[in-house]
């Protein structure tokens, strides 16, 4: 069932702040949006490549990631997406999902109409404006993890991916210092940075024995981030942070 709440679109708001200026009045009319809440368990597909959705998915809690399958049933993780992304937003104007997605841990999501954001964007030439911004976004990062796959070493491949979730993590508020959640596996890591899971432990290995990180459970911790961003020859302005932001980064 659909409905309203001013709490549980905080993740959007506090993530969108980070990127471009948003008024109050702006803020309420993104809380104002309708959406299904959804509690749901690791490796739940919250639409397969094929389907013809009529909402987009916001995470609002948990990790989840895009993924194509290719010809010999290998995974390609093509994106990953933590509280306050829209990661299917594109399916608002691409009415065919070329792409999987799915969550990579218990998660919860909201479900928001297509027909809610075509009035919100209908109604607001700025909300609309902020909306494509998103997706131009989303092709930065894309290209980023492209030059980052197709020509690095896997060892500033996994720097560079362990830099942009901790920016990303940050940007919500949801590190503690410089520790922040990291659930993700070494498959998954593997996945994401088409490589092995032999040398993605490899590589973790360097990186903690280096002092650059640690990690702990589910968490992990940087010791020393200008280490890292240089190992993994990571400059954020692909992620368009506000000037703020990039100015903490």
């Amino acid at each position: 069932m659909a409905y309203r709440s001013t709490d549980a679109l905080a993740p959007l708001v506090v993530r969108l702040r980070a990127v471009v200026h948003l008024t109050d009045k702006e803020a309420e009319i993104i809380r104002a949006l309708p959406f299904t809440v959804r509690e749901v368990k690791a490796g739940w597909e919250i639409v397969r490549e094929g389907d013809r959705p009529s909402q987009s998915c916001l995470i609002l809690d948990g990790v989840s990631c895009r993924f194509k399958i290719v010809g010999d049933g290998g995974r390609q993780i093509v994106s990953v997406h933590i509280p306050g992304d829209l990661p299917d937003l594109q399916s608002f104007h691409l009415k065919t999902m070329d792409h999987n997605l799915a969550t990579l841990t218990p998660s919860r999501i909201g479900l928001i109409p297509h027909s809610a954001i075509h009035h919100l964007m209908m109604s607001s030439p700025r909300m609309a404006n902020i909306l494509a911004r998103e997706g131009l976004i989303d092709g930065s990062i894309f290209r980023e993890w492209i030059c980052n796959i197709g020509r690095r070493p896997a060892l500033t491949r996994v720097a560079h991916f362990l830099c942009e979730i901790f920016v990303r993590y940050r940007l919500i508020g949801a590190n503690d210092g410089m520790t922040i959640p990291f659930a993700f596996t070494q498959t998954e890591l593997a996945d994401a940075q088409g490589t092995s899971t032999v040398h993605i432990n490899r590589v973790l290995k360097v990186l903690k024995t280096d002092g650059m990180i640690s990690i702990a459970g589910k968490a992990l911790t940087v010791h020393d981030w200008e280490k890292l961003q240089e190992t993994g020859d990571f400059d954020a302005r692909y992620l368009h942070l506000s000037e703020a932001e990039a100015a903490a980064v």
